[in-house]
C-alpha cells in the first residue's frame, strides 16, 4: 500500500472498501461540528485558557472546593446546550448498519455516538461519560441530571448521598487511572480488526495513542482523518485532512 495524504482518494482503494471489521478511534475533533470545542487544537479550550485544564485535573478537584464549584457550573452550562450528532457520527452509525463496524473506541464523553444510532455495546468509552456522576469514595453512581438538579437547588458542591464523599462526573480526569477492563477492550479492538480508523484525535494522549501502533504491528491498514498532523501519520496508509463531516461519509460509503 502506498501512503496517500490530504484528500479522500477517488476511487477508494480496494483494501479500504474490502474492510469488514473496522475499529474506529474517535477524538474531540469529530464532535466540533456539533458545537463541542476540542481541547488541544488551535482554538481548543485548553489552548485558549490553560487554567481551564485544572477543572479536569483530579488533584486540583480533590484539593480545592472552588475548583469543584467551577466544575459543576461548567457541567451545568454544558448540560443545558442541545447538542446533536453530526455527519461524522452518523457515518459511523451507518458503518455499523453496513455490517462493517467492529468497535468504536472513543476518547469523547459526550455520548453522541450512541445518540447517532451506534449500539452502546459497540462503543468503548475510554474516558468515561459525562452523563453520569460517581462518588470518588464509595463509587456509587447517579445521573448527571440528578446531580445538576441539586446544584440548581443551591448545592454548589453536592456530596454523595450514600457516604458523603466527593462527587465527580464519571469521566477520567488527568491523574486518574483508566478502567482496566475498558483499556483491555480497546486494545483487543485495535489488535483484532482489518482496518483501524483514527478520527478527530491528536493522538497525543497515552495509552490511547498507542492503539495505532498496536494495529500497525498487526499489519492492519491505518487511516487517520484529522485537520492537524499527528505523531503517527507515517504509520498510516492514508491520511485525510479534509473536514470530518464530509470526509467520513465518502471514506465509508458502502
Amino acid at each position: 500500500m502506498e501512503g496517500v495524504t490530504g484528500v479522500v482518494p477517488d476511487p477508494l482503494p480496494g483494501w479500504l472498501t474490502a474492510a469488514r471489521r473496522i475499529t474506529v478511534l474517535s477524538g474531540a475533533g469529530i464532535s466540533t461540528d456539533s458545537g463541542i470545542p476540542d481541547f488541544r487544537g488551535p482554538d481548543g479550550v485548553w489552548t485558549k485558557n490553560p487554567e481551564a485544564e485544572k477543572l479536569a485535573t483530579l488533584s486540583y478537584y480533590l484539593a480545592d472546593p472552588e475548583i469543584r464549584r467551577r466544575s459543576w457550573l461548567m457541567r451545568r452550562d454544558m448540560h443545558g446546550r442541545r447538542v446533536q450528532p453530526n455527519a461524522g457520527h452518523l457515518a459511523l452509525a451507518d458503518l455499523e448498519r453496513q455490517g462493517r463496524l467492529r468497535t468504536i473506541v472513543t476518547q469523547n464523553v459526550d455520548g453522541l455516538h450512541q445518540a447517532a444510532g451506534s449500539s452502546p455495546e459497540r462503543v468503548v468509552e475510554i474516558h468515561g461519560t459525562v452523563h453520569a456522576v460517581e462518588c470518588l469514595s464509595c463509587r456509587a453512581r447517579t445521573s448527571m441530571e440528578s446531580a445538576l438538579e441539586r446544584v440548581a437547588a443551591g448545592e454548589p458542591d453536592p456530596a454523595c448521598l450514600e457516604c458523603g464523599g466527593i462527587l465527580k462526573s464519571a469521566t477520567i480526569s488527568f491523574g486518574q487511572m483508566l478502567d482496566g477492563a475498558t483499556v483491555d477492550a480497546a486494545v483487543e479492538a485495535a489488535r483484532d480488526c482489518d482496518l483501524f480508523l483514527a478520527v478527530g484525535t491528536s493522538l497525543q494522549v497515552w495509552p490511547v495513542a498507542g492503539l495505532v501502533e498496536i494495529a500497525a504491528r498487526e499489519r492492519t491498514p491505518v487511516v487517520i482523518v484529522n485537520a492537524e498532523p499527528t505523531p503517527f501519520d507515517d504509520l498510516a496508509a492514508l491520511v485525510v485532512t479534509e473536514p470530518i463531516g464530509t470526509a467520513l461519509p465518502r471514506l465509508l460509503a458502502g
